[in-house]
């Protein structure tokens, strides 16, 4: 659309100039055809290390050799199947609840703990991987990052073409044409495209059959997607939430029925192949027996109303109908209404070593006071006044507490509104107030939780669920064994559960 604009007014070769600056052609690995690119293999290889270290420090690492040996050992033998067999391959497991897998440029691949508790057998695992080894071997990576440069150029090119409208008497066209090319941007270099997803499944299905597994386990892969899907819209309807409807045209994923229309149609195309292997079940149940299910100890767990982190030694309670966000950064007690949370924060070592140095360094007030207290027994100081920002001076108070292992937290609270602030004051303050050192209940209360597996009983997973920590037993039960949306296993058959 900024090229066309660009023509009207007679700049032709604008964008095309600036477009020849950077970039050369490279054949595509997969599709064999040349295609502008800013990113050589070299340079794939580079910042896909460079970011790999970002992403070990972001979510750590399972700390358990023998899974990561076996992911890394299925992640090699498929690579090896691919179209950049060449490339050192790295395969990791990370330290994440969260569901979800993706990949770097130049060979690094990586799944979550949280995704792998949902995938049944090792077939589906090698469905996950291959998937995401093909966003790898089509150059992805790079045809984002050339996408970024692309608009990052168009954004220029407008902005110069704004002042060129600005000169000839069209005033604010500059400001127009820059909001305008920003919003093209944005939907330009939105993650991967809708087609390079459909293309990383379509050779990850090829990846599979070429490995001697058999595609359509990728189906059951989306399959488990569109279950969580589906809890997730459960457990929204049951808290009186709103549920989350398919994403905007930025969101980068097709949906997952378009993806299983697809796959399905792929994995028939390698039907006539025949004498795949073993889909690997028993393996993958014995690979990942003890792994932990949930959110990580390192970060602290949230049992019911309460957060515990037993290597700082602290605990909190939400009120009643508050939610606990635990986030690697910081973790928030957020009300019921969502418009209002109480924020806590390790201060940073370099913040300083007392109260009033973390005050001044790291809330940065242009004004206020202060007033020592104790929380349960814990040093604090609290902190009322205000900083100044472009807007003028803003209100700002916090709590200062040094927990029972020296570190200091920050308690902030924070609404959407002063309105929002009042009306949540009680809860705020009550939830400050259960901030304490963990105590001996605390402490047997914070147990990881973890994966095993058992023969499936008579009476089912609602007899399982009777001795499950999990919150909503029966349906994750469900939904971590594949059969959330019906039937049940064979009598004794091996079956997930947690502990």
């Amino acid at each position: 659309m900024l090229q066309k604009m660009t023509r009207r007014i007679g700049w032709p070769l604008l964008l095309a100039t600036l477009l020849a600056a950077c970039g050369s052609d490279i054949v595509n690995p997969v599709t064999g055809q040349a295609e502008r690119s800013v990113m050589s293999e070299q340079m794939e290889l580079t910042e896909g290390a460079k970011a790999h270290q970002q992403v070990l420090q972001e979510y750590g690492v399972v700390k358990d050799a023998r899974l990561q040996a076996y992911v890394n050992s299925l992640g090699q033998r498929l690579a090896k199947q691919s179209h950049r067999e060449q490339l050192q391959w790295h395969f990791t497991v990370l330290d994440s609840p969260e569901i979800n897998a993706f990949a770097l440029p130049g060979g690094y691949v990586y799944v979550t703990r949280g995704i792998m508790a949902h995938l049944q057998n090792e077939a589906e695992l090698a469905g996950v991987i291959g998937h995401e080894i093909g966003h790898v071997t089509a150059r992805h990576g790079a045809q984002r990052a050339t996408r970024q440069q692309d608009a990052g150029l168009g954004v220029l090119a407008a902005s110069v073409l704004g002042a060129v409208l600005e000169s000839q008497g069209m005033s604010g066209a500059g400001r127009l044409a820059s909001d305008l090319s920003q919003t093209v941007a944005s939907g330009y270099i939105a993650s991967y495209s809708r087609d390079q997803e459909l293309q990383a499944d379509n050779l990850g299905a090829e990846y599979l059959a070429r490995t001697a597994y058999d595609p359509r386990h990728m189906v059951n892969v989306i399959n488990s997607l569109k279950s969580l899907e589906r809890f997730a819209a459960d457990q929204a309807r049951a808290e009186g939430r709103a549920v989350k409807t398919s994403g905007t045209w930025l969101s980068s994923h097709p949906s997952n029925d378009q993806r299983l229309q697809q796959i399905s149609q792929r994995a028939t195309q390698y039907q006539s192949q025949g004498n795949y292997a073993d889909e690997g079940g028993a393996r993958y149940l014995q690979a990942i027996a003890g792994m932990a299910y949930g959110e990580s100890a390192d970060q602290g767990l949230t049992r019911g109303q309460n957060f515990y982190h037993a290597d700082m030694g602290i605990a909190i309670t939400a009120p009643a109908g508050w939610k606990i966000q635990n986030e690697a950064s910081q973790l928030a007690l957020v009300n019921a209404a969502r418009d209002a949370a109480l924020k806590v924060q390790v201060a940073p070592p370099k913040a300083g070593a007392t109260h009033d140095d973390i005050i001044r360094n790291l809330l940065k007030p242009s004004q206020g006071r202060t007033e020592r207290l104790t929380v349960n027994g814990l040093q604090a100081t609290r902190f009322v006044g205000s900083r100044a920002t472009n807007q003028g001076q803003q209100a700002l108070e916090a709590t200062l507490v040094t927990g029972p292992k020296a570190s200091v937290f920050v308690l902030i609270p924070m609404a959407k509104n002063a309105a929002a602030l009042q009306q949540a004051r009680t809860g705020l303050a009550q939830a400050q107030g259960s901030f304490r050192a963990m105590t001996g209940q605390d402490r047997a209360a914070a147990r990881p939780w973890t994966l095993r597996t058992t023969a499936y009983p008579p009476g089912g997973f609602a007899q399982l669920a009777q001795r499950s920590p999990l919150p909503q037993a029966e349906g994750q039960l469900r939904l971590i064994n594949g059969y959330y949306s019906g039937g049940a296993p064979g009598a004794g058959q091996l079956v997930k559960v947690v502990e």
